[in-house]
C-alpha cells in the first residue's frame, strides 16, 4: 500500500549566510509561517526539483512533512522544531529577538 501525502514544506539552506530557509510560492523565507505548504505530491517533487536547481542560493534542499494549524505550517518532527527555532545558543541567529 503506498503512503499517504501528508502536507509538506520545501526547506533549505541558504548558501552564503547558512541560515534555514523555506520556499515561498515567490521566493525564500526564514520565517516557517510564510512557507508555502504543498498539499499535492506531484506539485511538491516539481517545486524540490525547481529549487534544487538553484544552486547559487540554497544548499541542502529538501520536503519537510508539516502539519497545518489554522492554516500555519507547524513541523511534526523535532528536527524541524529545532531547525525552525534557530540554534540553540541564545546570543545567535532567529533566537536572539526572542532574549
Amino acid at each position: 500500500m503506498p503512503k499517504i501525502f501528508t502536507p509538506k514544506v520545501v526547506t533549505a539552506n541558504h548558501l552564503l549566510a547558512g541560515d534555514v530557509i523555506y520556499q515561498t510560492a515567490t521566493g525564500w523565507t526564514r520565517n516557517l509561517n510564510e512557507a508555502e505548504v504543498l498539499q499535492d505530491e506531484a506539485d511538491a517533487d516539481l517545486r524540490l526539483i525547481e529549487a534544487s536547481q538553484q544552486v547559487d542560493t540554497v544548499v541542502g534542499t529538501y520536503l519537510a512533512d508539516v502539519a497545518l494549524s489554522d492554516g500555519v505550517p507547524i513541523p511534526t518532527h523535532f528536527r524541524e522544531t529545532f531547525r525552525a527555532t534557530g540554534p540553540s545558543n541564545y546570543a545567535h541567529g532567529k533566537q536572539v529577538e526572542l532574549v
